[in-house]
């Protein structure tokens, strides 16, 4: 089977550039589509199942949302549910408070039946997973996990934008890439 980086190899272009590069080429596009689905869904696949190991999250029947998408949809999701017209890399919207999270992981410890229910849904703007991975010097798996993580930690009603959150916040998001074993 030929993998992304085979393909991004034999063009002869960087990986930064690969999206951009293949858009204008809607056959490539479509042609390699499955390829990235593939490797998209496997790493978003392991990196929630960790998230959820590491928060006690199996023996709910919660389930999360992760919706991939470009810079024009989040841009306009953006504008309509948080007012700020601007493109960004991950949107979170989670369904509980996290007292509400809290609580309810703690029931399903002691608990047989717990009704299925929505975490929450992850926005996350492939283009700009690709571009920040070039930016930062690191691999696209990298970066997309890193999103996956951080919208996870979102929904999960964590934030970071005071520093007391974020020293919270940030060793929660590495402790799940270095189980994974995800680097810079």
């Amino acid at each position: 089977a030929t993998t992304v980086d085979q393909i991004i190899s034999e063009c002869g272009i960087s990986k930064g550039n690969f999206y951009h590069y293949f858009h204008a080429k809607d056959d490539l596009l479509n042609t390699l589509s499955d390829i990235f689905d593939d490797e998209y869904k496997k790493i978003i696949q392991k990196v929630v199942q960790t998230c959820f190991e590491t928060e006690k999250l199996m023996n709910t029947n919660l389930y999360l949302n992760v919706i991939l998408t470009n810079p024009e949809t989040i841009r306009a999701t953006n504008k309509h549910y948080r007012e700020i017209d601007k493109e960004t890399d991950v949107l979170s919207f989670p369904m509980f408070q996290k007292e509400e999270l809290d609580k309810l992981v703690e029931e399903s410890q002691t608990k047989k039946e717990i009704v299925e229910d929505v975490l929450g849904d992850i926005m996350i703007s492939i283009p700009r997973v690709i571009e920040q991975a070039d930016e930062y010097g690191h691999s696209v798996e990298r970066e997309l996990a890193y999103m996956v993580v951080h919208g996870f930690y979102h929904v999960m009603g964590y934030d970071h934008i005071k520093e007391e959150d974020k020293a919270i916040m940030r060793p929660k998001e590495e402790y799940v890439l270095s189980k994974l074993n995800i680097t810079r």
